[in-house]
């Protein structure tokens, strides 16, 4: 009996998915960083997907959170860039400016990053694959030890 569900559960899946039904992504894979950084990434923990492959409620958004509560930090800028399957529409900056955006990176850049404030990109987002999709963090600044490699996000 529970070999025929879970036929039958998949074959409603396949079946949705031909259909071109809204479907949901999960990112498996945790960006890792650097230790010792006084700046934490942001990035989606799951999002849903339409018929066609973007991603619905405006696209992902992607930033870094300043855990000091008393320094600041100058020149901020964080580069996200597609590894492998994704595709950028427009980008939204919040608490700075969009310095480059192209279809397979966008930029976002602050002059200061005050304690416990928060820099990020707010990006349309197109998956070629929601089965297989990466993007790599560069972080770079002043007034920190962090590692301009920040990991990767996705599956």
């Amino acid at each position: 009996m529970r070999a025929a569900a879970a036929v039958l559960a998949a074959a409603g899946l396949v079946a949705a998915t031909q259909l071109g039904l809204a479907g949901t992504a999960s990112a498996a894979t945790p960006a890792t960083t650097s230790t010792g950084c006084p700046v934490s990434l942001v990035y989606p923990a799951r999002f849903y997907v339409d018929s066609h492959g973007w991603v619905t409620n405006g696209g992902l958004y992607f930033g870094i959170k300043n855990k000091s509560t008393t320094k600041s930090f100058t020149k901020v800028t964080l580069t996200v860039t597609d590894v492998a399957n994704i595709r950028f529409g427009t980008a939204t900056p919040k608490n700075g400016r969009v310095t480059n955006k192209t279809s397979m990176t966008v930029s976002v850049y602050t002059g200061t990053l005050k304690p416990s404030s928060s820099l990020g990109v707010k990006v349309r987002t197109h998956l070629l694959n929601t089965h297989s999709y990466k993007v790599k963090f560069a972080l770079h600044g002043t007034g920190w030890t962090c590692a301009v490699n920040q990991g990767t996000w996705g599956v």
